[in-house]
């Protein structure tokens, strides 16, 4: 039993700070883990790509590079060059893992 406790607990504790990483960078400006508010939730984005090759790069681009349509007619701005491409990365790394 202990020794699950070790296993889980790094990754609450990495969930917990790349979910910092993404409200000091404004993704939860728009966007929450559970429910939609102007952008999907982001279970929802994970649960729409989960399986799809090629879907962190494709999630990166549109991070940086803004995109509109997909989920509806309020576009996302793009979000570089005021958000490092590492934190991009690691951002939709975690949203890819969101259950």
């Amino acid at each position: 039993m202990m020794s699950c406790m070790l296993v889980v607990a790094p990754a609450v504790a990495a969930d917990a700070s790349v979910e910092a990483l993404a409200q000091k960078n404004g993704c939860l400006a728009c966007h929450t883990v559970k429910e939609k508010v102007i952008g999907p939730a982001l279970r929802d984005i994970a649960a729409k790509y989960r399986g799809e090759q090629g879907a962190e790069t494709k999630l990166i681009g549109r991070v940086k590079n803004g995109s509109s349509g997909v989920w509806g007619p309020v576009p996302m701005r793009a979000n570089s060059p005021q958000v490092k491409d590492e934190d991009i990365k690691i951002i939709v790394q975690w949203i890819l893992t969101l259950k």
